[in-house]
């Protein structure tokens, strides 16, 4: 069987492979798909005139690439009869037989029509690289279309790749074993005690794939969305996934007005098993799911508080650390709820530039206003 030789095949498909982000399978597909285009382009030239070819004609052609050798054939498939009529399409009986196939007329046999090295010319080649960086750019999107779709909603590890004024770009894997796929951290997206130095590993959560290529990547992800946060606890605590324990609600200032102030989440969670410690089952022993958590978002305080059906018990829960002792007034037609705290613990209630008071607002979804008793 004749062959177009291409030197450095595998390199070049190693290549694109990492330029890409994409297995070798699909830049095989992507390169086939080009080279048939480059024959379809070297038969207009050699034989027939353009408007001679319908836009299906070459789909019983196939390219078949040959790494070991590097190089490729073009196959067509065929139908054997007793007198051709469309000799890209059919073959003459005694010629099938003397190719050595035992068939019989109708059967169907593939044939070798690779052009010589010489012919596949300047203009196929031409047409090949053209097509071979449309279908490049199709085989990425499927492919991150096919890998991504469904972890959206998901916590990803990433990988810096590059920073600078505009936002970060990270690898993310989609399995062992395969290329990373650049995601987009936009700027307001990054957390302020992050280090985005290239290289540097962290958790971030896909909040967007998009269904068609662009100058910036097709995958969007957060380090400051609340959702980051739940699904944290939910990869670490066993009780979450399993659904004995669930995440009612978080809220996070994961980037404060001012600098000075630490960012802060409060996660409210609840055990369906009455036999469960929702807030001992999350924190974990001796505080190691709380610690694991804090690593991958540091220098933020996380504090894991039960929920209530009450929305008085809930509100006071969400007021914590301040010890909220006195009578809550709850405006249910408005949402609102008025809560009277002691005037030792109203500076903590409200925290700095009224943190915790927003926060516990923000978890129970009630306006909550402070009031307190003057000091005796």
């Amino acid at each position: 069987m004749s062959m177009v030789s291409l030197p450095g095949l595998r390199s070049l498909l190693d290549t694109m492979s990492q330029q890409r982000s994409l297995p070798p399978l699909a830049v095989q597909a992507a390169l086939k798909a080009a080279l048939l285009k480059g024959y379809e382009r070297y038969r207009r030239t050699q034989v027939r005139n353009d408007e001679d070819f319908p836009e299906d004609y070459f789909e019983n052609f196939a390219v078949k690439l040959d790494l070991k050798a590097e190089g490729f054939r073009v196959t067509a498939t065929k139908t054997v009869v007793e007198t051709v009529e469309d000799s890209d399409r059919e073959i003459p009986l005694d010629l099938a037989i003397k190719k050595g196939a035992k068939v019989k007329v109708g059967d169907r046999v593939i044939v070798d029509v690779t052009p010589n090295q010489g012919d596949f010319g300047r203009l196929a080649a031409l047409q090949t690289k053209t097509v071979l960086t449309q279908k490049l750019q199709e085989q990425q999107c499927k492919y991150i279309q096919e890998t991504f779709a469904d972890r959206k909603g998901t916590v990803l590890l990433g990988k810096v790749l590059k920073s600078d004024a505009r936002g970060v770009v990270l690898g993310v894997s989609g399995g062992a074993g395969q290329p990373l796929v650049e995601a987009e951290l936009p700027k307001y997206e990054k957390l302020p005690n992050d280090d985005y130095q290239e290289g540097a590993e962290m958790k971030v959560y896909l909040k967007k794939v998009f269904d068609r290529p662009s100058s910036k990547p097709m995958l969007r992800v957060s380090r400051a969305t609340s959702y980051l946060v739940s699904g944290l606890f939910s990869d670490r605590v066993p009780e979450i996934r399993q659904g004995s324990v669930e995440v009612k609600g978080v809220a996070r200032d994961s980037i404060p007005t001012k600098p000075d102030i630490a960012p802060r989440t409060k996660i409210a969670v609840h055990a369906l098993d009455p036999e469960i410690d929702p807030v001992a089952a999350c924190i974990g022993k001796l505080g190691e799911h709380l610690q694991a958590i804090a690593l991958e978002i540091p220098g933020e305080k996380i504090e894991v508080i039960p929920w209530s059906e009450d929305p008085a018990t809930y509100i006071a829960n969400a007021l914590a650390p301040a010890q909220v002792e006195g009578a809550i007034a709850l405006d249910v037609e408005n949402q609102s709820a008025e809560v009277l705290v002691p005037p030792d613990q109203l500076a903590v209630a409200l925290g700095p530039e009224d943190q915790n008071l927003q926060l516990a607002s923000r978890l129970t979804e009630w306006k909550i206003t402070l009031k307190t008793l003057p000091e005796p």
